[in-house]
C-alpha cells in the first residue's frame, strides 16, 4: 500500500473501510455488505431473512438500525480517525419484509472537531424508503491504518 499521505481521499476511505470491516463481526454475521465507500460516504446493504422478523412478521426494528448504524460507523470512520456514536435516533417510515434487501445509505452533514453528524436513509429494493437515522459521531483518537 503507498503510504498515509500519499492515499486519495477515496484510497484512504476504502483502506479504513477494509480494516474495519475485518473486524466487524457483528456486521458480517448479519449478513451485510459494503456496497460502496467514500469520504464521509458509505452504502451497506442487509436482505431480510425469517430470523430478522418479528412477530408482525416484518424486519424488527433493531436489525433496521443495525443496518442504518453499521453504514454511520463506515462513513464516519473513512478519514482515518477512530469515531464512535455519540447520540442516534431513527424514525421508522415503512415496514421492511422477509427477503426485502435493504440499503442504508450514509452521508456526512457536518464535521467538526472531535464531532459530525450524519443522515442515513434505509431503502428497499424498489427504493422505497423503510427508515431514517441521524447519528451524531466523536473521535475517539487512534487510526484504523497504521502509518508507515
Amino acid at each position: 500500500m503507498d503510504s498515509l499521505a500519499t492515499l486519495s481521499p477515496q484510497a484512504l476511505a476504502e483502506a479504513c473501510a477494509s480494516a474495519m470491516w475485518d473486524d466487524d463481526q457483528a456486521s458480517q454475521r448479519l449478513g451485510m455488505t459494503i456496497e460502496s465507500i467514500g469520504p464521509g460516504t458509505a452504502v451497506l446493504a442487509m436482505t431480510v431473512d425469517g430470523s430478522k422478523t418479528n412477530g408482525h412478521r416484518t424486519c424488527h426494528g433493531g436489525f433496521i438500525f443495525t443496518l442504518a448504524d453499521s453504514a454511520f460507523a463506515f462513513a464516519c470512520n473513512s478519514y482515518n480517525t477512530r469515531s464512535v456514536a455519540q447520540h442516534c435516533s431513527v424514525t421508522f417510515i415503512a415496514p421492511a419484509f422477509e427477503g426485502d434487501r435493504l440499503i442504508a445509505t450514509a452521508r456526512e452533514v457536518q464535521r467538526y472537531g472531535r464531532s459530525g453528524i450524519y443522515d442515513i436513509v434505509v431503502t428497499n429494493q424498489k427504493g422505497e424508503a423503510i427508515a431514517e437515522f441521524r447519528g451524531h459521531s466523536r473521535t475517539i483518537g487512534g487510526t484504523l491504518v497504521p502509518a508507515e
